[in-house]
């Protein structure tokens, strides 16, 4: 996954997370991006600056031990202010209202409706990141969310 630093054509800037770089272009010619804050469509990658250590790397060893920093994709990092909890959750169950849920066969079936040996149709579920990448290839679009426990949980 790449994580990309967003600007809106109103100066809004965000942050998207794509499969590839190919995915971002492609969301973006087709107008599928756009700014969380005004609506706008007009989205482009900002200027970021490079990550940079400013300490000595771990050893090996030492890093094995170390839990992950970053949060996978599709899924809400242990923090978030409490509206974007809501308006996750939200989404999760507009998701779960009108889309089935094919669990692992995510990837198979969403490459099944992008060639047309399947009828087209909302679904949601898991895939590995090899299927991910695989789906991207193909030009496939789909798209993570975090998926935070529900509201009524």
């Amino acid at each position: 996954m790449i994580r990309y630093q967003l600007r809106c054509g109103a100066g809004h800037e965000f942050e998207g997370w794509f499969p590839g770089s190919s995915a971002f272009e492609r969301q973006a010619a087709n107008g599928l991006l756009c700014c969380p804050q005004c609506g706008t469509h007009t989205v482009a990658r900002a200027l970021m600056a490079p990550a940079v250590r400013t300490r000595p790397a771990a050893p090996a060893q030492a890093a094995e031990t170390l839990p992950p920093t970053a949060t996978p994709p599709g899924h809400a990092p242990e923090v978030l202010p409490d509206a974007m909890i809501a308006l996750l959750q939200k989404m999760r169950q507009t998701v779960e209202d009108h889309c089935e849920d094919v669990g692992d066969r995510f990837a198979h079936e969403a490459l099944e409706m992008h060639r047309g040996t399947r009828e087209s149709r909302g679904i949601y579920g898991s895939m590995t990141v090899q299927e991910q990448a695989e789906l991207d290839e193909e030009g496939v679009e789909v798209h993570a969310i975090p998926w935070v426990r529900r509201a009524d949980s």
